[in-house]
């Protein structure tokens, strides 16, 4: 069944990289948005199962990000527990934000798929958006962005086109029961990520290679990294950055019908909005 702008769509994590331009493009074609946080009304804390219900009520599709991410211990119960209450309450549509290469993101999805609920899942790479709204914002900014994993290649992903392929998946039939792998169009090292970015906003960028080991203590020393995400990103550089995700994809094609924005249009873009300025 169709969704229309009359029924409400949950957006949980409305406020995150792709969660707040989910909720600008169906606010901006007039769906009622109900944003999924903890700072909202009604509250929603993955961490606070009480809270879900109320947040659900009424609600006919919902998109799905797991705070802080699918790929820790206990995420695919929580999904579990989620979508058992939200099929309950006769949610129709359920689209879940995964992880690529990410072992325990598919169990996660595996949960989606045996819910009952219309569902789609979208599979993005590593965003583009973690330059400059994220984890390498300060070292960039600071001209010396410290990383491990210098020869491995990514596909990185604009949370632009993640966000289009969602809204997608919550409006339109077509994408339930679809599993989108998304990445952009061509692999690029972390550090020709970072040379493009210091081309483009005409800065002096170093970028300093570290082992595995010496970034998790680098990790450690960060006052402004919350603790989960310092968890998080030892997860992602230990296990998922060893290579498995070296190739491209057409999941972007498949749902919308073109082409992914490339690694260079995010830079563009990003600098038009300064905010690699010093």
């Amino acid at each position: 069944m169709s969704i229309t702008v009359h029924d409400p769509v949950l957006v949980i994590g409305g406020k995150g990289k792709v969660g707040r331009r989910v909720a600008d493009r169906l606010t901006s074609r007039a769906f009622n948005v109900r944003i999924g946080s903890r700072s909202a009304n009604p509250r929603f804390d993955w961490n606070d199962a009480d809270t879900w219900g109320a947040a659900i009520d009424g609600v006919q599709a919902a998109y799905i990000s797991y705070y802080p991410d699918l790929a820790l211990p206990g995420a695919d119960e929580a999904i579990r527990a989620f979508t058992s209450l939200a099929v309950q309450k006769g949610l129709k549509r359920l689209v879940l934000l995964s992880g690529r290469g990410e072992d325990e993101a598919q169990e996660a999805e595996q949960v989606l798929v045996a819910s009952g609920a219309d569902w789609t899942v979208v599979r993005p790479s590593w965003f583009a958006q973690n330059f400059s709204e994220s984890f390498f914002l300060d070292g960039i900014l600071a001209g010396e962005v410290a990383f491990p994993r210098d020869g491995v290649l990514e596909p990185f992903i604009d949370a632009e086109d993640i966000a289009d392929v969602v809204v997608a998946a919550l409006t339109d039939d077509r994408h339930i029961g679809q599993l989108y792998e998304l990445t952009g169009p061509r692999l690029l090292t972390f550090r020709e990520a970072i040379a493009e970015i210091a081309a483009a906003a005409g800065r002096d960028i170093r970028f300093i290679p570290l082992s595995v080991e010496d970034y998790a203590v680098e990790l450690d020393k960060q006052e402004n990294i919350p603790a989960e995400f310092v968890g998080l990103l030892k997860r992602l550089t230990r296990e998922v950055l060893d290579g498995r995700n070296e190739h491209v994809t057409d999941g972007v094609q498949k749902a919308l019908g073109r082409a992914p924005r490339d690694f260079s249009d995010y830079v563009r873009a990003a600098v038009e909005t300064g905010v690699w300025r010093t």
